[in-house]
């Protein structure tokens, strides 16, 4: 079975069995609190599971004693607990197992209190640790005291049970996995129910074919990287798929939704990143950045929100991230601000790709300016990668990838290529398909001119556009038309009008040869009158 199969197989037990626990919240909440509680209860279970797997390896191959057993024993338990604290960050009591609270459910001794002090007391575990802060206030949307869950306690434990039930009955293969559980079970709640939910699911998250062609390029020619950035992280996706092709050192993000903040720390532990390894932020990158100023990245990979809003206020132009540039990102418009934030974290030796609306490539006033800087000063961009409309949740606006470098091996050159015509048509969005995909990445990586796909554009074109990125301008996809043989076409014209003639004549020979009442002699006359064209 190859990877794209892989994926759809375990793509549609994944939707069947959250379809399922979708339709036993569906009457008790709105959709948008969906997600709160079925992608915590999955990342409560996968804690559980990695409890374990770890006591497992610690207690090594002794079947008889299992991780009950140590945490009873008053010679093993402190052995234990310090040791999952240093190896995971955090550690379960095995009556608060996951596996521990589905046993009480189907024996009906199972109380929702119970889940509650269980993840209270995962957090509690971390306190005055190193793991404290990626592990604080994860489960905060959550809330197992909500009305929405029922009306009285018994109400709220019986629907509980019943989607930790449809939980546990998910084969989530996390080490065999080719799909990004959490994020696509966040992507399929959205899809299924963005209408009423109100958000725009790629703010948060991006589809897979296009997180594989960001990290494939930011990771091309290398298979380790020190470390990784995404000021716009969502749920963390970006950073993921970066690690499926390089041994990524350190992962850093930040991400202003404190839901989906508390998301993509999930996904990191759950994809088996060591606390010690990540570090994510719960800030606006642009007013309130966390990367220290001397901080650079050999892989940088973003999706942020589209023309968002920022305060572009006149101090960030003292700002080191924005001050050499003159101008600031408009208010309504912080694409090019976080560009900005960035290039400046870019490694000399590094790569930034990142997703915007096409709007960067023209429109002008202090965008313009700060385009052209990064073209003309710095010479920094390396690729224009035009991307199909509606492939993201919530917008169908097409979509362009910018690929940013400081030590660029072309310096004449920047390739633009227009993939905006190949994808694969859906119901609800469109996808681009794996030889999408790898037609891209060839391209950029072999900066290869295609016919009505990719052009290698010159400094001088661009000067020539004014720095205008268009793509349009740089690669012509336009179809000539078969060209049209007059003489053909007039004798065809011909031929039908007397057809038309022929068949209007034996037409009224028929009429004529009617019996004729008084009553139908006014029909016929008018038939008569509309062949004759009076």
């Amino acid at each position: 079975m190859t990877v794209e199969q892989k994926q759809v197989v375990q793509q549609a037990e994944l939707n069947k069995k959250l379809w399922a626990i979708a339709n036993d919240l569906r009457g008790s909440m709105d959709a948008s609190d969906f997600k709160n509680y079925i992608l915590g209860l999955i990342f409560y279970r996968f804690l559980s599971e990695k409890v374990i797997d770890y006591s497992n390896t610690l207690l090594g191959d002794d079947d008889n004693i299992s991780y009950a057993d140590a945490w009873n024993s008053d010679e093993l338990k402190d052995t234990l607990v310090e040791e999952m604290i240093r190896g995971l960050g955090y550690v379960i009591d095995p009556k608060f197992l996951f596996s521990t609270l589905i046993e009480k459910i189907r024996t009906g001794d199972f109380e929702i209190e119970m889940l509650q002090q269980a993840i209270n007391e995962i957090e509690e575990s971390t306190i005055g640790r190193d793991s404290e802060d990626d592990f604080n206030h994860l489960f905060d949307d959550m809330d197992l005291q909500s009305s929405k869950l029922g009306r009285d306690n018994n109400s709220r434990t019986e629907l509980i049970a019943k989607v930790m039930n449809n939980i546990d009955q998910i084969n989530f293969g996390i080490g065999e996995a080719e799909i990004d559980v959490l994020g696509d079970a966040y992507e399929f709640l959205i899809s299924q129910f963005a209408a009423s939910a109100g958000k725009k699911a790629g703010e948060f998250y991006t589809p897979q074919q296009v997180s594989e062609i960001l990290t494939r390029i930011v990771t091309i020619d290398k298979k380790d990287l020190r470390s990784v950035y995404d000021p716009a992280c969502g749920s963390g996706s970006l950073l993921l798929r970066v690690g499926k092709h390089a041994h990524v050192y350190n992962y850093y993000g930040q991400e202003l939704n404190t839901t989906t903040y508390n998301l993509a720390r999930m996904n990191m532990l759950l994809h088996d990143i060591r606390y010690k390894d990540f570090a994510i932020y719960n800030t606006d990158t642009l007013t309130h950045p966390m990367i220290g100023e001397d901080q650079t990245f050999e892989a940088i990979v973003a999706n942020p929100p589209y023309s968002a809003n920022w305060s572009a206020d006149q101090k960030f132009l003292l700002d080191p991230r924005f001050s050499q540039y003159g101008k600031l990102a408009p208010k309504s418009k912080a694409d090019f601000a976080f560009v900005q934030d960035m290039i400046y974290h870019l490694d000399e030796n590094g790569t930034l790709a990142v997703v915007l609306p096409h709007g960067v490539l023209f429109r002008g006033a202090a965008e313009g300016v700060i385009r052209t800087f990064l073209i003309k000063e710095k010479n920094y961009l390396d690729a224009v990668i035009g991307l199909p409309a509606n492939i993201f949740f919530g917008t169908s606006i097409p979509t362009c990838i910018l690929v940013f470098k400081k030590c660029r091996e072309d310096n004449e050159h920047v390739l633009f290529i227009d993939a905006s015509n190949e994808f694969e048509s859906g119901k609800n969005q469109n996808r681009l398909t794996n030889d999408n995909v790898d037609k891209i990445v060839d391209t950029f990586k072999n900066r290869e001119e295609i016919d009505k796909y990719s052009h290698l554009a010159t400094m001088a074109e661009i000067k020539e556009n004014e720095y205008n990125l268009n793509i349009p301008r740089y690669v012509d996809t336009f179809e000539e038309e078969e060209p049209i043989d007059i003489v053909q076409v007039c004798k065809e014209i011909e031929e039908i009008n007397n057809e038309i003639k022929q068949t209007e004549k034996e037409f009224l020979e028929l009429v004529n040869q009617l019996a004729i009442t008084d009553e139908s002699k006014d029909i016929i006359e008018a038939t008569k009158k509309v062949f004759r064209h009076e």
